[in-house]
Order: structure tokens, then C-alpha cells, then sequence
């Protein structure tokens, strides 16, 4: 036991109360004691809006920030701490950086970030479900706010979770300053059942989808989601009974389960099929635009963007979505500020853009299909790759992720500017190394309405938790468990790994084929190693950007390949007549060390507490 520290940062802070109008919207706030907030229904409704303001943290594409005298820097997220993307060289040191070049350890990894966020937030709702039953409001609210509270909470815990391993469960106790606390961890078994009960409890007072103004709160189908999340992980490899640590001699049930069970894919399947069940969540599948032209694929770019396409619900053909493209949301990180954050921190120099987000990686590029499914290299495929038109005859979805060399963005209004990324005549602010080391910008969440470098706003929300990663758990799961022909028949439709694949592919505007397989190999269906490796390439190429990526290598225990090897860039030269050449060019090589498959706890914690245990092999 120790005197609190760590839990109980920003005290004070946890009467910050939100000066503001709608449910989840932070404008200011007023420092007020505890009685004065539950005593106003109010005060009491914005005090759980804070609990919602870093629900969406550790996957914001610019997590990580600096600030000297006042002055704040974005940078990257997990997007460049993993294969997906070169960081912006700069002189600031981040996390990200951090983990791309193997250096990050327990004393220069950055405190403001997850393990601090978490247990701030974890504190406010332990606050909040003890002293909101005092508060002025009905008692039907009372429960759905308690309800949603929970959910919080378990959220952060899972946050932590994937990051750290087992943590100290604090249950419903809020510490003070001067009290005695627990610091020591929790297993990570424990860990689990408890983030898994919390949701079970949560989701009987929610309602399975909220509508309308009250978009974006935790709900039934959210709790759902975050279950199959949590046992996906329980069940993958680094956490179900792996040997990792044990050379370190540290106690491995802190990071994950003693030995192997396959019955934890089993439940993993379960978890998935419980939100497929409710009968709630589709994919938007979309192939004209919201002006109803022809557009294959227009759905993969409408989802990013519910604010905008929430009322585009006819697909043609009979197909109708009621809720538009929120008929994928599970759960949803909505500030309700408009903004163009994100175009500026991912842009081309020329639309304002930033770089601080970071650059596609050649990489990646070539892991997309072409427009009939088939590799690149396949030799069968109608379509010609060619890295100097990386877009053409491609899937979809890649227009949609990377902007290349002759994509059209919007700049300062202008929505058919042309992006060059090549050196020699006419190369411009955008080329190769001055301002892209990779020659690729990411395009994902960027709104093609909005620039950097225009006055034109839009939305910053995303989904944290969308209906294809639970499709994909499900496929994943179901491969580990029954294999690869596993087929299930839910009111009337067939759901397997094949068919999840294939309604992905469907949704992303990929040609069908004579044989309506979307291009997936013929026997996929009977082998349990190719179909592994297509459900994990189908989750690398539709969750990109969405920081599931930095996450599946390490529980697949794959990192120590993905995350240490030599990445590429494509450099385009243009000659003074007009010809072009391309070379796929090196550009920077990550490393990896054991020890990351886990970020470290900020040695100012752990030096507090002799129970407090270091990740393996960061000591």
C-alpha cells in the first residue's frame, strides 16, 4: 500500500464542469465542489459528458503533442508507431518516434498519455456512480447515465488493458490525497472478467442505438462491442498462453493466461455473433454518391463522415440504411466543435497540410488489390499494377486511404487540384522529400469538401467501435475455432469467415467477377492458413489509420517481423520532356525489441511503489 499518486491526479480537476449545451460538447469550464454539481441536474449531466472526452485518446491520429512556452505541436498517433506510416522528422522526441526507432524504455516514455488518462477518467466515474443517485433528476436518467458511466469506466480499463497488461482494478473506491491505496496489479484474467461484467451490467439499462442529439453516447450495442474486442485479444496468441516474460521471470499471469485454451476463441466467437444478433448494425454499402452518381466504393468514404451522410439511406436496388451511414457506429468519438484538424495534420503542403500525421508507407500502398481482388502480382488479374498510377485498377478503398502522385484534393476551395509528389521539372511543395519522405500522403477522414488551407469546417468525429471489426473478429475468431468452411444461419442469412470477406470487398466497390467471389482464391474456404492470412490483410487494408493495426501485430505476436524491418518509399523523377520514372526507394527502418510488445509504465509510477511491477524486459 502506498499514499495515492498516480489515481488521483488533477483532483480538482475532476469538478471541471463543461459550460455547454448539447450532451457530449466541452466549450469551458467552471471549477466547482462536489455537492454544488449533484445538486443540479445540469451540472450533474455535463460532469459525465467530461467522462466522454477521451473516450477516442489512444487512437487520434495525432495522440501524441509537445509544447514549448504555451506553443502545442501535434504529431503522429499509433499510425506512426507501427508499419502504416513514416513519421514527421522534427526535433521534438514522441512515444511514436519512440517505438518506430526501438528507444522508447520506461524513463523517456511521454506520462501525459494513457496510463494517466485513463486512471483520471476511471476516478470521475467511480465519482460520478457514487454521489449522481443525489442528484435532482429522474430516476429512470439516473440509470441510464449510472449505465453509461459504467461503460466509461470499463473502457478505460480496456484502454489500459491492451497497452499494460493487468492493472490495478480499483473498483468503486475514489482515493484522496492523503489516502493508503492499492497499487499492485491485477491479473490480466482479472482484468478481463471485470471489463466483460461491467459491459454486461451496463447494457441492460441502454438502449441498443441512440438516435439524434443523443448520438454518440454509450449504448447496449457499444458495451456488446467492447466485449468482442476485449476477447478477440483474450484469445490471440500473445495473451492466451504465450511464453512471453517468462525468459524475464516476471509473473506472466499479469499479462496474460498461464496456458493455452482454445475454448477462449470459442467465447471470442461468441462475443462477435452477440452484436450480430441484435440485429442493430449493417455494413453501408454505397456505390454512388450523395448526389447519386456512380461512385463504387462511395460507402468506404461516406462511414468516415456520419455527420455529413447520416440521411443518405437509399443504396439503389431497394437497399435503404435508415440511419445513413451510422448504421455502422457502435461506439463514437464526438466532439461536437466543427474543424479541419485533421486535413491539416494528414495534407499535402499545398491544401495546408501539416505532415505532423504522418506519410503512407510504399508498403502498405502494395497491399491493397486490384479492382477485381486479385494481388498485384497476380498475373491472372485483368488489371495491370503500376506503382507510377497506384489508384488505377485498384480496390477502391485506396483512393479512399492514400492520396498519391496525381490525386485530386480540395485546396483553398479548388476541389480538382492536382497533388505532385515528383522530383525534377515542375516538382512542387508536395514532392519527395521536401514535403513527403514516402511519396504518399494519408487521405483516410480527410472530407474532400474541407482543406487546410480553406475556411470550410466539417466534423471531427469518428467511430471507435464500426460493425466491420466486429464482422472481422467474428472471421477471426471463427477460423481459429472451427476453421475456415464454419458457417453460420442467421434469420436466413449465411454468416461465415468467406462471407465477411466477401461483403467487405462487396461494400469497398471491388468487381464481383464471373464467379462473385470478389476475388478471393478459390479453396479459401478449406484452409485454415490462407484464410488466416486473408481476414488478417482484409484488416490491415479496411481498419487502416484506425489504430487497430499497432495492436493486432503485437497479439499476434508478428511485431518482432512487421515492426523491425526496412520500409519504402516510391520516388517519382520527372524528366524536363515530361517522362516520368519510378523506384521503390528505402526510407526508414524500424526496430523492435521484445519488450514492446507492451508499452512501458512511466518509471515516475513505478518508483513510487515496490508492488507496482515493470513490464518484462524493461528493466
Amino acid at each position: 500500500m502506498k499514499k495515492v499518486v498516480f489515481l488521483c491526479l488533477f483532483i480538482a480537476g475532476t469538478f471541471a464542469i463543461s459550460s455547454c449545451t448539447s450532451n457530449l460538447e466541452q466549450v469551458e469550464t467552471i471549477n466547482l465542489d462536489r455537492e454544488t454539481v449533484f445538486a443540479d441536474s445540469a451540472y450533474t449531466a455535463r460532469f459525465l459528458s467530461q467522462i466522454y472526452t477521451n473516450v477516442g485518446y489512444d487512437v487520434k491520429p495525432n495522440r501524441y503533442k509537445t509544447e514549448f512556452m504555451g506553443w502545442v505541436t501535434q504529431h503522429g498517433g499509433l499510425q506512426t508507431a507501427c508499419d502504416e506510416a513514416a513519421y514527421k522528422v522534427v526535433s521534438d522526441v514522441t512515444n511514436d518516434v519512440m517505438f518506430a526507432t526501438g528507444t522508447i524504455n520506461p524513463v523517456n516514455v511521454k506520462e501525459d498519455d494513457v496510463w494517466k488518462i485513463a486512471y483520471v477518467n476511471i476516478r470521475r466515474a467511480n465519482v460520478f456512480m457514487r454521489y449522481v443517485d443525489g442528484s435532482p433528476i429522474t430516476k429512470s436518467v439516473k440509470q441510464q447515465y449510472k449505465a453509461e458511466a459504467r461503460f466509461l469506466r470499463a473502457w478505460y480499463y480496456a484502454m489500459l488493458l491492451r497497452h499494460y497488461g493487468g492493472v490495478p482494478l480499483i473498483g468503486d473506491n475514489i482515493y484522496e490525497v492523503d489516502d493508503d491505496m492499492k497499487t499492485s496489479r491485477d491479473t490480466y484474467a482479472d482484468c478481463v472478467e471485470y471489463i466483460v461484467n461491467e459491459c454486461e451490467l451496463a447494457a441492460r439499462d441502454l438502449p441498443n442505438k441512440f438516435r439524434g442529439i443523443n448520438t454518440g453516447r454509450a449504448t447496449a450495442g457499444s458495451c456488446k462491442g467492447l466485449i468482442s474486442r476485449v476477447r478477440l485479444y483474450e484469445a490471440s496468441k500473445l495473451f492466451n498462453g504465450s511464453d512471453f516474460g517468462k525468459s524475464a521471470g516476471f509473473p506472466k499471469e499479469l499479462i496474460g493466461h498461464l496456458e493455452y485454451n482454445k475454448e477462449r476463441w470459442k467465447t471470442a466467437v461468441d462475443a462477435a455473433l452477440d452484436v450480430i444478433k441484435m440485429n442493430t448494425f449493417s455494413i453501408y454499402s454505397n456505390h454512388k454518391d450523395e448526389k447519386g452518381n456512380s461512385e463504387p466504393g462511395w460507402g468506404f468514404y461516406a462511414i468516415f463522415h456520419n455527420n455529413d451522410f447520416y440521411n443518405v439511406s437509399d443504396a439503389g436496388d431497394g437497399i435503404t440504411y435508415p440511419d445513413g451511414t451510422y448504421c455502422e457506429m457502435l461506439f463514437e468519438y464526438r466532439p461536437t466543435a466543427a474543424g479541419k484538424e485533421r486535413e491539416a495534420l494528414f495534407g499535402p503542403p499545398s491544401c495546408g497540410g501539416d505532415g505532423n500525421g504522418g506519410y503512407v508507407y510504399h508498403d502498405l500502398v502494395e497491399q491493397f488489390p486490384m479492382k477485381d481482388g486479385k494481388n498485384i502480382d497476380d498475373l491472372t488479374s485483368k488489371y495491370t499494377y503500376n506503382p507510377l498510377k497506384p489508384a488505377e485498377g485498384r480496390d477502391p478503398r485506396l483512393a479512399n486511404t492514400v492520396v498519391w502522385h496525381g490525386s485530386k484534393l480540395n485546396s483553398a476551395g479548388d476541389r480538382n487540384h492536382t497533388i505532385y509528389t515528383h522530383v525534377g521539372a515542375g516538382s512542387t511543395s508536395d514532392a519527395f522529400g521536401a514535403g513527403t519522405p514516402t511519396g504518399y500522403y494519408i487521405r483516410k477522414f480527410s472530407h474532400r469538401g474541407v482543406a487546410g488551407n480553406h475556411w470550410i469546417s466539417t466534423s471531427q468525429a469518428f467511430d471507435l467501435i464500426r460493425y466491420s471489426e466486429i464482422l472481422l473478429n467474428y472471421a477471426e475468431a471463427a477460423n481459429e475455432y472451427y476453421g475456415p468452411n464454419h458457417k453460420e444461419i442467421l434469420d436466413g442469412h449465411v454468416v461465415s469467415p468467406y462471407e465477411v470477406l466477401r461483403t467487405l470487398r462487396e461494400r469497398a466497390g471491388i468487381d464481383p467477377g464471373s464467379d462473385g467471389r470478389y476475388g478471393l482464391k478459390e479453396g479459401i474456404e478449406s484452409d485454415y492458413e490462407k484464410m488466416q492470412e486473408a481476414i488478417r490483410l482484409e484488416r490491415r487494408i479496411e481498419l487502416a489509420f484506425e489504430g487497430h493495426r499497432f495492436f493486432d501485430v503485437r497479439r499476434w505476436m508478428i511485431a518482432e517481423t512487421t515492426e523491425n524491418q526496412q520500409m519504402h518509399g516510391y520516388k517519382i523523377t520527372r524528366s524536363t520532356n515530361g517522362i516520368e520514372k519510378g523506384e521503390k526507394v528505402k526510407v526508414r527502418k524500424h526496430t523492435f525489441r521484445e519488450a514492446m510488445y507492451f508499452f512501458p509504465i512511466p518509471y515516475k509510477e513505478t518508483v513510487k511503489s515496490d508492488d507496482l511491477l515493470q513490464n518484462p524486459y524493461y528493466e
